[in-house]
């Protein structure tokens, strides 16, 4: 028989795989990395438009994955826990994916498309 308490925490595991398990949303973790990264940022990163990627950046916000702070008329958003790089990261290598790609994806450089910040001092 489960235990109340066993079951919750199964629960707000789950509620956190769910939250992350979308590509786009993977993507964009990557995009912002152990940094920080505005929607235009990961617009010219990704090749999104900015209104998917703002709907996802609120999925993950709203689960307490993502925190922001403003500048100016940007808003940069970054990983509240970076441990969950971690957790991509360890799951990646139980899928068979070399460590280099992985970090290479997280790889955070200054954008020419990108207007913010910064990529444009």
């Amino acid at each position: 028989m489960v235990n109340i308490k066993s079951s919750r925490i199964e629960k707000k595991i789950s509620r956190l795989l769910k939250a992350i398990q979308p590509t786009a949303r993977l993507r964009i973790l990557f995009g912002i990395g152990q940094g920080e990264a505005c929607v235009c940022h990961l617009e010219a990163l990704l090749g999104y438009r900015q209104a998917y990627i703002s709907q996802h950046l609120m999925a993950l916000r709203k689960d307490g994955i993502l925190e922001t702070r403003r500048i100016g008329r940007f808003i940069f958003y970054r990983l509240t826990n970076p441990k969950l790089l971690e957790l991509i990261h360890r799951a990646g290598d139980i899928a068979g994916i070399p460590e280099k790609e992985l970090k290479a994806l997280t790889q955070m450089e200054p954008l020419n498309q990108c207007d913010c910040p910064h990529c444009n001092g």
